[in-house]
């Protein structure tokens, strides 16, 4: 029997032996992931228990980007601790996923004026602490203005104190 996926042909002897391609593991770890960055989202948007219109929005738009289903949307808008979150250990992760996260809430415009308190809140929960979220959320916000990288703002966040 052969299989092709990926442009990768498997063969295998055995009609009993489930097979997976390597892209297939791949696929699932990132869908994974993606719907646990949504859910640790999702909790942080209705961490006050009441989620506005403008972070509906913005959670529809960001489903879309992170591949998640309708049907995976409602379940983890129902219930988003039944996700696993993988909070980035390494400054640099969290600085990546702040330069992310600050994209996102940038380039839509969804949350208009609220934009500096949502990515303040996102900011929060990758880690950063209270004393200083104010000024990481202006310098990231200043960074998007000027449409740095993702190397030219990790470095600039690293240093910016400097």
């Amino acid at each position: 029997m052969i299989f092709k996926k990926a442009k990768v042909t498997y063969i295998c002897s055995n009609k009993n032996i489930p097979t997976m391609s390597i892209s297939d593991l791949f696929d699932n770890e990132f869908k994974s992931r993606n719907k646990g960055h949504f859910s640790a989202i999702v909790r942080v948007a209705t961490a006050d228990g009441d989620m506005t219109k403008e972070e509906k929005g913005f959670l529809d738009k960001l489903a879309l980007r992170l591949e998640i289903s309708s049907a995976e949307y409602e379940e983890i808008l129902e219930n988003p601790s039944k996700y696993p979150i993988n909070p980035p250990y390494l400054y640099s992760q969290r600085l990546e996923r702040l330069y992310d996260l600050s994209r996102m809430v940038y380039a839509d415009h969804i949350l208009g004026p609220k934009q500096k308190n949502i990515l303040a809140k996102f900011a929060l929960a990758l880690g950063f602490t209270p004393g200083n979220v104010n000024y990481i959320v202006d310098k990231a916000f200043s960074l998007l203005v000027m449409n740095v990288d993702l190397d030219t703002f990790v470095y600039e966040m690293t240093h910016m104190n400097k």
